[in-house]
């Protein structure tokens, strides 16, 4: 049996928490298979900056950090079901991958 694998990233959990409700609400009108949304470990990229543009006076120093937060979902092949899922609106800021597995 096929299974489709969705792999949802964004920096703002909120968008992928609406996207992934929607994607079950989808599975539960069409009946098909699904397991998820299977939360992956949250990236975290943080850069240190010194807060002086010009080097002199005392050191101190800013800490940026930006989170990139991952879900995967699978669900079992479904024509009608895929083609609702590639109708959710999909924001800018979080990206969307489509896998067909075997």
């Amino acid at each position: 049996m096929q299974k489709a694998r969705i792999k949802l990233s964004s920096t703002d959990i909120n968008k992928i928490n609406e996207i992934s409700s929607s994607i079950k609400a989808i599975v539960g009108k069409t009946k098909v298979k699904m397991s998820g949304p299977i939360t992956m470990p949250t990236k975290k990229l943080k850069i240190t900056t010194r807060r002086s543009p010009d080097g002199e006076g005392k050191a101190s120093f800013d800490n940026f950090e930006m989170r990139i937060h991952k879900r995967l979902i699978d669900l079992g092949v479904d024509e009608r079901a895929l083609r609702l899922v590639m109708r959710v609106p999909i924001p800018e800021n979080v990206n969307i991958s489509i896998e067909l597995l075997e």
